[in-house]
């Protein structure tokens, strides 16, 4: 199918002040829903430029991006590009919605082992060994290597939108196959997630005689299902979020459930 050229709302400009603006990603930090409101802070003044003729349609959208999401922030304007793309070729928001789901993990994996794993602590080592030797090179090269990380914004806002431009007539063509896809993506890292994160182990061990025990743990939980407990767990935690059980009742619940069960010998 040929391309279907469309009248291009976000200009360059536009891309320039999402990337200044996703530095505010981190802004109002919550254990609900991390990231959200600052990514749709900086999201903002592009979506309002798209959906100025349908309120409607950006309501929706708005409240679609207050959805949880944790990546990282250097690789985040690339994600926004993209998505903005998305929006701007009237793309279904669900859509888009999904995509973001199935990316903001794996930037998250590759922007981390990439900057906090890697560069970051090479430099560190590098610049604290300059600097203990007193040499003003130290502080000047780590400052720049954040700067350069900073910089880095602006041009993966523009590469996320050209992608995305690129792809859409490919994802218009293809919505429910994408759809599906990033949705299967999506739920596979989560459950990824939750496997590496949750831990939750039973420490009791019964005497069931004939200096003979049974380890509840090995012996029966793990024999049903390997990690059946933090499976459980999580969408316990799950079930009563969506009850509208207020969050920070739900982290203190967990701290008292560990501390006492972990007092008890029971974790």
């Amino acid at each position: 199918m040929a391309s279907k050229k469309r009248k291009r709302i976000i200009t360059d400009s536009d891309l320039n002040d999402l990337a200044l603006l996703s530095v505010l990603n981190q802004a109002c930090f919550n254990y609900e829903r991390m990231q959200s409101i600052g990514f749709t802070a900086s999201m903002g003044p592009a979506l309002k430029k798209i959906y100025k003729d349908d309120p409607k349609t950006l309501e929706k959208v708005l409240h679609d991006n207050l959805e949880f999401i944790n990546t990282h922030n250097t690789l985040l304007p690339y994600l926004q590009g993209l998505m903005l793309s998305l929006y701007e070729g009237k793309e279904d928001p669900d859509t888009v919605k999904k995509i973001k789901i199935s990316l903001f993990g794996p930037l998250a994996g590759i922007g981390d082992a990439l900057f906090w794993f890697t560069l970051l602590p090479i430099m560190a080592g590098i610049c604290a060994s300059l600097s203990s030797q007193g040499n003003v090179i130290g502080p000047v090269l780590f400052f720049l290597v954040f700067l350069l990380a900073f910089m880095l914004r602006f041009p993966l806002a523009r590469i996320g939108y050209k992608t995305g431009t690129a792809a859409l007539d490919k994802i218009q063509e293809n919505t429910k196959r994408v759809s599906n896809a990033a949705s299967v993506l999506g739920v596979t890292i989560l459950g990824g997630l939750i496997a590496s994160y949750v831990t939750l182990n039973v420490k009791t061990v019964i005497d069931i005689g004939h200096d003979a025990t049974v380890s509840l743990q090995t012996d029966f939980f793990d024999k049903i299902l390997p990690n059946i407990l933090p499976f459980a767990f999580t969408f316990l935690i799950y079930f009563l979020l969506r009850k509208k059980v207020n969050t920070t009742v739900l982290i203190c619940g967990i701290i008292i459930f560990a501390i006492l069960f972990s007092f008890l010998g029971i974790l």
